[in-house]
């Protein structure tokens, strides 16, 4: 499939500061048969700003995600292209040049990642305390035992959780509570992005509602830039400044939210936005914003016409296909 040209580029530069910027990057995977999993990919991520990177199961979107963080491990391997991380503290960052030392200060502290799957992430067999506490025994040495408790105790009041759940196992938390967890842990070192994986997939509808209103409360309070990879569209719609749509390794549409709702144009997207079972038996009347029966948009980012034809009490979650490989 050859790379799209012209549709990328609509809206496809954040309005404010830029903090991670990547250009002309791609991964293979050199197996007997080289996969090329991520293709000449070009983004920018503008500070505080929620991007979408939406995409079918093997697209290369959590590839992508791995790259960044430089968490790829063999036989994937960046095979072109920069990726470059500029601070509010007003320095660049080229994520390629980190080694060792350097790049594991870097990662959780600048850039931090909520991976699939809180049970297969966080360790069963340690409590959550310990794993809270350990953020800090790596990358803030000098803070003592007391004040990494009392810091653990705040991370999980932050995301909703009681201190009290610091005693527990992963295995005595609900999937929401686990999934919370695992957002404390990445905000520990208020890093300036994060990156989210999945994270509300085998979540029911209520606990994904809450998921997603506690990750926009904390972007308002702490001014991060989000990078938030779904298959679902249609949540991508409420919460994103910007949309990415993957194919095959590549970006092959770039648009704000609205735009890409209501004038999709690669043909990937038009069948992925009709891909979504209409509520209301228009197409495309699936937007989970909640609204009036007069119309007016109550909740959410997305206010377009047919967004708006549907009723508040007919939410339903999108399909979610099974887990990238």
């Amino acid at each position: 499939m050859s790379a799209p040209t012209a549709t990328p580029t609509r809206s496809a530069a954040p309005t404010g500061p830029v903090v991670l910027t990547l250009d002309d990057v791609s991964v293979d995977y050199l197996v007997e048969e080289p996969v090329h999993a991520v293709r000449n990919v070009s983004l920018q991520l503008g500070r505080g700003e929620v991007l979408g990177l939406a995409g079918e199961s093997g697209c290369g979107k959590s590839t992508l995600a791995y790259a960044v963080t430089r968490l790829l491990k063999p036989p994937a391997v960046i095979t072109s292209g920069t990726i470059e991380f500029q601070s509010r503290e007003g320095y660049a960052v080229d994520l390629r040049a980190l080694h060792g030392e350097d790049l594991r200060r870097f990662r959780w502290d600048k850039v931090a990642m909520v991976f699939q799957g809180a049970m297969n992430s966080l360790n069963p067999v340690i409590a959550i305390r310990a794993q809270l506490e350990d953020v800090y025994q790596t990358h803030r040495p000098e803070m003592g035992k007391r004040e990494r408790r009392q810091r653990a105790g705040e991370l999980l009041e932050r995301v909703g959780v009681d201190r009290s759940r610091l005693r527990s196992f992963p295995h005595e938390l609900s999937g929401g509570m686990r999934q919370r967890v695992m957002i404390a842990m990445a905000l520990a070192l208020e890093p300036q992005v994060l990156i989210m994986d999945e994270p509300t997939t085998a979540l029911d509808v209520v606990v994904q509602r809450e998921i997603l209103d506690e990750i926009s409360r904390l972007r308002d309070e702490l001014g991060f830039a989000v990078v938030f990879i779904t298959h679902d569209l249609p949540l991508l719609l409420e919460i994103s400044d910007r949309i990415a749509v993957m194919k095959d390794g590549r970006i092959i549409e770039l648009a704000d939210a609205r735009t890409l709702y209501t004038q999709p144009q690669h043909e990937y997207t038009r069948t992925l936005l009709s891909s979504f079972p209409s509520l209301t038996g228009e197409r495309g009347a699936f937007v989970r914003t909640g609204v009036d029966e007069t119309g007016a948009t109550t909740s959410g980012t997305t206010d377009t016409p047919v967004a708006a034809a549907e009723e508040p009490d007919q939410s339903a979650p999108a399909p979610h296909e099974e887990d990238e490989a």
